[in-house]
């Protein structure tokens, strides 16, 4: 097989740590980053232009706006509350699986991962490396090492070249891949973890809660340079 992949960027904590670390182990001859309206798009995608450029990695948008269309969901729905403080609960899964269900957009990232194996087809390369881990695996079940199966068995039939995918943090918490991305010389100050588009990340959705918590578990202050 060859060393080229394709990588899906959002700059958050898990995208940015895999694409970093996928210069280690392959030639990274493109990032994505997804809009389809959702409410963080336009800091997802500055932030991933600022991290390819930092790390001479070519850049692309890929834009999907009947995505975002066609779901209700909060991350893209401006008149519907993205669930933040009291209604997340980080340990608890009941709580959880409603804070996912409000944020969830159908086949998000069966969708993705297949957009980006046909542009890794048409670069020759056979990677695709998403940005995915075990913590949210638990409410997100495209999060999860079992559909990373299930795509890369569906990718033998839809790809001529038989792209595979390639997570490194899909078996780590969010902890374990703060450690990691510290281990690697990834850019945290570039980082973007929130659900939504302020100034700065709003430190109380889900996204950020988990982001912030790792840091902190891991002994890392990031929040002053992120925030």
């Amino acid at each position: 097989m060859s060393r080229k992949a394709v990588v899906l960027l959002s700059a958050g904590l898990d995208s940015t740590v895999n694409c970093i670390f996928a210069q280690r182990e392959h030639q990274v001859d493109l990032a994505l980053t997804f809009d389809y309206g959702q409410r963080a798009a336009a800091r997802e995608i500055d932030r991933a232009r600022e991290i390819c450029r930092r790390f001479d990695i070519k850049h692309q948008v890929a834009n999907l706006p009947w995505l975002g269309e066609m779901t209700k969901t909060s991350l893209v729905n401006r008149s519907v509350d993205v669930p933040t403080q009291a209604q997340v609960s980080l340990d608890d899964c009941a709580v959880s699986l409603r804070s996912a269900d409000a944020v969830w957009v159908p086949n998000r990232n069966g969708v993705f991962l297949n957009i980006a194996a046909a542009f890794a087809e048409s670069l020759e390369a056979d990677w695709v490396i998403p940005g995915f881990n075990a913590e949210e695996a638990a409410t997100f079940p495209d999060n999860s090492r079992e559909f990373l199966q299930a795509t890369d068995y569906s990718l033998r039939f839809s790809t001529r070249g038989q792209v595979v995918t390639q997570c490194f943090t899909a078996g780590m918490n969010k902890t374990e891949i703060v450690l990691l991305g510290r281990e690697i010389g990834a850019p945290f100050d570039l980082m973007w973890p929130c659900y939504l588009a302020g100034e700065r990340p709003c430190g109380e959705c889900e996204s950020c809660l988990r982001f912030y918590r790792a840091a902190s578990a891991a002994g890392l202050n990031i929040e002053a340079a992120n925030r």
